[in-house]
């Protein structure tokens, strides 16, 4: 189980990771392309992740980010440490106010705590199983919405300008695009929307910290077959995850899933 110097950690960490983002400006920062499907990365994700990785990791923990090459000796660790250092850097690059700094703590390959923060929104998220889930040091959870109608379901834009989520368009539940899935899943955990999911493959770094909230609050993250992910994998690849609270996946899954 974390503990409470888990959360202090986390805090410490994302804190210092958006003190070294600050001297770049969204929507006005260079970048290069570090994929042929033309994924942005910026100087400040690499200034992000040199923080997360000075503060982040101690004797025994392992290391997975994104911005790190990786290492399968992480997976002799029981505590690992899943992080983002800048999760929708394309958001950033354009500036649209939709990214965030995302830090995981992956315990026996569950999502045990975890952090968010939102500079552009003003939005730290910070949260442990059976500690509970705080925004901006506030107590929150998930929304108790019971049922998809009237629910606010968070889509990934890029997914939403693809089309892939034009199945849903008579569905009771309202689709919100937005960038990020960090933030997404932040939102989500703390109340602000009721859910969100992708049906394509994500990585861990993108998903585990937000998980952890979801966990935190009493929410569920489960694959589209009901089976719940599992982290620090040798692949850190999910195939896809739901997020909501258990009785909105139910419904989801019974009678919006193909």
């Amino acid at each position: 189980m974390p503990s409470k110097d888990d959360l202090i950690r986390i805090r410490e960490a994302l804190l210092s990771a958006a003190h070294a983002i600050r001297p770049f400006v969204p929507g006005a920062v260079d970048y290069d392309e570090k994929s042929s499907r033309g994924d942005p990365v910026t100087a400040a994700d690499l200034a992000a992740n040199e923080v997360l990785l000075d503060i982040l990791p101690g004797p025994g923990e392992g290391w997975l980010s994104e911005e790190t090459a990786d290492s399968p000796d992480r997976l002799q660790h029981r505590r690992v440490w899943v992080v983002d250092p800048l999760d929708g850097t394309r958001e950033f690059v354009d500036g649209i106010p939709e990214w965030c700094i995302s830090v995981g703590l992956v315990e026996d390959g569950v999502p045990a705590a975890g952090g968010i923060l939102s500079p552009s929104t003003d939005q730290l998220v910070i949260g442990g199983v059976g500690m509970g889930v705080t925004l901006n040091g506030e107590a929150c959870e998930p929304t108790g919405l019971k049922s998809l109608e009237g629910a606010v379901i968070l889509a990934s834009r890029s997914e939403w300008k693809r089309g892939e989520w034009d199945r849903f368009e008579e569905a009771p539940f309202k689709v919100k695009p937005c960038g990020s899935v960090a933030f997404k899943l932040a939102q989500v955990a703390a109340g602000l929307a009721d859910g969100t999911w992708t049906l394509v493959p994500k990585h861990e770094w993108d998903v585990a910290g937000g998980a952890a909230l979801m966990l935190a609050g009493g929410g569920a993250l489960l694959h589209a077959d009901g089976t719940r992910p599992l982290f620090n994998r040798p692949s850190p690849k999910l195939p896809n995850f739901l997020a909501a609270r258990p009785e909105l996946l139910q419904e989801f899954m019974e009678g919006w899933l193909d």
